[in-house]
């Protein structure tokens, strides 16, 4: 049997928030598909190793060093630097960068709000208004969302995140209707509790109690979810926020 042809084969990915974790496991996971791919994110260190773990397996990426502070001059440079790196063109954009304060309504401050929302809103809304207008020059392409599963499913903490992922699912169903007509897809994936580099960590988390998988999930998972939404295996989906929460969001197991 002839081996199956690589899904992302001659594309071109930019992947936001890629030196650790999902948006690691999402470069590795394109590259290995065949996609050159550029690695963001504001650690020199980290993103060289994530670009030489690439290349050590065959695969072809590049990094660039950037601060995605919700400015729009910051993300229209990160759209021209990666253009540039990538040829000429972004085929595969992920929306990836965010950060998460933990803190409760009342402890928030101002200027952690500002910081949040710029970051995790202002941030990818500039550069997918930077990207998507060239993939629709290009004759189309594909915009991949992170959403999160406390966007729909409250919780006593973390009310400032959650409300930047809800924005961020709002912005996949406008933008899917904005660009989909002219051949840009754009969905949103919704990780669960998802294991984190710590080697102190386990697979046990009282948020995935309950729930069908009972455990956290790994970076891997979600992934091979955003290589099905950038492949066009997907070619008929648009506008979707797929759960890869180990059903989290969506079911409950009662012991009997």
């Amino acid at each position: 049997m002839p081996p199956c042809p690589a899904r992302l084969q001659d594309k071109t990915a930019l992947v936001t928030g890629a030196t650790s974790n999902i948006g690691r496991a999402i470069a590795v996971a394109f590259a290995a598909e065949g996609a050159h791919v550029v690695v963001t994110g504001r650690d020199l260190a980290r993103g060289t190793q994530v670009v030489n773990e690439i290349r050590a397996a065959g695969g072809k990426a590049d990094f660039i060093t950037a601060d995605l502070d919700g400015s729009a001059a910051a993300s229209h440079a990160l759209a021209q630097d990666a253009t540039g790196m990538l040829g000429g063109r972004i085929d595969i954009l992920v929306n990836n960068a965010g950060i998460y304060p933990g803190a409760t309504t009342a402890a928030t401050d101002e200027e952690t709000f500002d910081r949040v929302y710029a970051v995790n809103v202002k941030a990818p809304f500039f550069l997918t208004a930077a990207v998507a207008p060239a993939m629709v020059e290009a004759g189309g392409g594909a915009i991949i969302n992170l959403g999160s599963w406390i966007a729909r499913l409250g919780i006593p903490y973390g009310a400032l995140y959650s409300s930047t992922k809800g924005a961020t699912e709002t912005l996949t169903r406008a933008w899917a209707a904005e660009f989909g007509p002219h051949g840009v897809r754009v969905n949103a994936i919704s990780p669960g509790v998802v294991r984190t580099p710590d080697p102190a960590e386990t697979t046990d988390h009282p948020m995935m109690k309950g729930t069908p998988a009972g455990t956290v999930g790994a970076p891997e998972a979600v992934a091979a979810a955003a290589v099905y939404l950038a492949s066009d295996e997907s070619s008929f989906v648009h506008g979707i926020v797929l759960d890869v929460d180990g059903g989290r969001t969506t079911t409950a197991v009662i012991a009997a």
